[in-house]
């Protein structure tokens, strides 16, 4: 039965599954598990599973990279599939490549049918992989491992050569078929181009924040294609020789002539290939080079079957005439991967990792906002790591740690998580809050409204785009100090699953023109390459006062800037602005209409039954005397707000440590040390009060 090759799912790369339909199973007489003969350029074999329930796919087959490049198949080939003879248990294999641990090695290749000349990729725990080849096999297979299975290392045979499949790149499924559009069917169908009598397209531009993977699809897609790869690192070609940085572009450009089919990959594209307006008088190197690479790229029409990869963070700063077509064809956005994504790139990078059954790999995905492939990457790394320092790695008898024995827990990607930090927000003040609703009290009407407001469309966008409903762009909590605003913020960022960026805004102004209203431009991108993210604005009257009303010419125009910041927001979705003020009368009034901060709420002053609420959590992580009596205690703070009460808290237990003496613990807090903390709460407030 011939079938059309499909990509296997991240999580199956590696495990030699071949994919089918139930009703193509059946007229081919296989059971699941069953081994399948697969005919390409040459023959491989695999296990037969059917699609998830569900998932219907006749006359197609899902395959990852290892059994497609065994094979000789790419994606969308017809490759002739059969029912094969069960596999023999192996005696002896022997591997070609770098020696690697024996026990990941057994685990890796268990149930995988192996044959004498076909390659592999081990992926490493932690990150990495290793390509290794079959030398020889006893017998020649198919075969699979046993416990019992001899591994032996050929040192004199070629190392295999390496290369990325699309399976192993996850989160990016809509990128890679935009990208094989462009790259692959030009390559691969040449003669479908000549037919339709179009030119293909020279040149795709993947642009995104650092980590989101550009350069692995440059790779991946090189893979695929079977095309000569050239990589051009782009400080590499300049030198200080006069013409020799244009005469190496013009030899790399050459050479992929030669080797056509061939695809070209510049990273860091903007390092050559600036804005010339923008260049001093001094940097005619720089001027030269985007010269060549714009003549260049025009004699492509005559230069075969070459295409230009280029990769750049920042595309903004490159100059216009690379970006037309004819030159850069399709310019690609690579933006941070929302849950599913991060879902698919965690379960690549912790297939080698032996988990324990208590890592939820979709809670860690929910939990991860704002984390790119490397960082989720870094993170899995740092649990691994986490798992050696848990298993005594460390000690003095770690050398003879049991590898065997290490798993990796949920404990350790929690740990993980405390030490990784989203790359993209790095530069920011960057919090991961850990407040729960619960931990607010005394605010459920605010909560509700916040909850509708913010968390449902970050949580729930499908139903808002079904509904035809805008998410609100801003929302603004107003009220008296202390009552909870930044608190409520937090909460509502670690319910949503959102990165959170809180800004002080008056650490924003600055004595210099235009560097305030560059630090508002920044926090904002920032904002919209972590998304789904809260950006947060604690005391925003800082920033955001009268125009016209004597406040400054830099008031002024960060008040206009951030006009223009809220109105850009909506692309891409996913950024929320949340501010704060108790000066609600001093703020622009162009801020406070719909489509800007489209809600506004304000924090009441707690009622006895609130402040009881409140009284409730801060004094429900004391230990307390049975003579204290929260409701009185609500009763007698009239006209206190929620950092009242968690300071009349914080008073009492110092008088509960001050009564036991020094050294002493006392056993618990007593109504008469909230007494004292009372009295001594109201003479603060009677000299702060206006």
């Amino acid at each position: 039965m011939k079938l059309l090759v499909d990509p296997a799912r991240a999580e199956e790369a590696g495990r030699g599954i071949a994919r089918l339909d139930a009703a193509d199973m059946a007229a081919l007489g296989l059971v699941p598990g069953a081994l399948v003969a697969l005919t390409g350029a040459r023959t491989t074999h695999a296990r037969a599973l059917p699609h998830r329930p569900g998932t219907r796919a006749p006359g197609r087959i899902a395959l990852d990279g290892a059994t497609r490049g065994n094979a000789g198949l790419g994606l969308g080939d017809a490759v002739q599939a059969a029912a094969a003879p069960e596999a023999a248990q192996a005696v002896q294999i022997t591997l070609a490549g770098q020696a690697v641990n024996e026990a990941l090695l057994r685990r890796a290749l268990d149930g995988v049918p192996l044959c004498a000349g076909e390659s592999f990729r081990l992926a490493l725990m932690g990150g990495g992989d290793l390509p290794l080849r079959v030398v020889a096999l006893d017998p020649p297979g198919p075969a699979m491992l046993s416990p019992a299975t001899r591994i032996m290392r050929e040192k004199a045979a070629p190392a295999p050569r390496a290369g990325l499949r699309y399976e192993e790149i996850g989160g990016l499924a809509r990128v890679l078929e935009r990208v094989r559009e462009v790259v692959e069917l030009p390559l691969r169908h040449p003669a479908a181009f000549a037919a339709l009598g179009i030119t293909p397209p020279r040149g795709v531009l993947l642009s995104g924040p650092p980590g989101t993977g550009k350069t692995l699809i440059a790779r991946a897609v090189a893979t695929e294609t079977g095309a000569h790869f050239i990589a051009i690192n782009g400080p590499e070609i300049v030198d200080r020789f006069y013409g020799a940085s244009e005469q190496q572009l013009r030899k790399l450009f050459e050479e992929a002539q030669q080797r056509a089919p061939a695809i070209i990959f510049i990273d860091e594209l903007d390092a050559i290939a600036p804005k010339r307006d923008a260049l001093s008088g001094e940097k005619q190197v720089e001027r030269r080079i985007v010269a060549q690479l714009l003549t260049l790229m025009d004699g492509l029409a005559g230069r075969g079957e070459v295409v230009v990869l280029a990769a750049t963070n920042l595309p903004d700063s490159l100059d216009p005439a690379l970006r037309r077509p004819g030159r850069f064809d399709r310019e690609i956005r690579i933006t941070p991967p929302d849950r599913e994504g991060r879902r698919e790139i965690l379960a690549v990078h912790s297939r080698p990792m032996p988990l324990a059954a208590d890592v939820d790999l979709d809670a860690l995905a929910e939990a991860t906002p704002g984390h790119v492939g490397a960082d989720l990457a870094a993170l899995c790394r740092e649990a691994a790591m986490a798992a050696l320092r848990r298993a005594g790695a460390l000690d003095p008898d770690g050398l003879a740690l049991a590898v065997e024995g290490l798993v990796v827990t949920a404990a350790d990607f929690a740990e993980a998580r405390r030490v990784v930090t989203p790359s993209a927000l790095r530069e920011s003040f960057v919090e991961i809050p850990n407040v729960r609703w619960a931990e607010v009290a005394g605010i459920e009407p605010v909560r509700e409204a916040l909850r509708r407001a913010v968390e449902w469309p970050l949580r729930r966008p499908e139903a808002f785009s079904r509904l035809g409903l805008r998410a609100p762009r801003g929302v603004l909590l107003h009220g008296a100090p202390g009552t909870g605003k930044t608190l409520a913020a937090k909460a509502l960022a670690t319910e949503a699953g959102a990165a959170f960026i809180a800004i002080r805004a008056a650490e924003m102004l600055s004595e210099w023109q235009g560097a305030s209203e560059k630090a508002l431009r920044e926090a904002f991108a920032r904002a919209r390459a972590a998304t789904p993210c809260i950006l947060f604005f604690d005391e925003i009257d800082a920033i955001a006062g009268r125009r016209g009303g004597g406040e400054g010419a830099t008031i002024e125009r960060m008040v206009a800037q951030l006009l223009v910041e809220m109105d850009g927001i909506a692309d891409p979705p996913g950024v929320v602005v949340l501010g704060a003020t108790n000066r609600l009368d001093r703020l622009d009034p162009a801020l406070l209409r719909p489509g800007r901060f489209d809600l506004l709420v304000a924090m009441p002053l707690p009622d006895a039954e609130a402040r009881r609420a409140i009284l409730d959590v801060h004094a429900g992580r004391m230990p307390l005397s049975a003579d204290v009596d929260c409701a009185a205690l609500a009763a007698a703070t009239e006209g206190f707000v929620g950092a009242d009460l968690a300071g009349l808290c914080r008073r009492a237990a110092l008088e509960a440590l001050a009564r036991a003496g020094e050294g002493q613990d006392p056993d618990a807090v007593s109504a008469a040390d909230f007494a004292l903390a009372l009295t001594a709460q109201k003479e603060a407030r009677s000299w702060t009060s206006p």
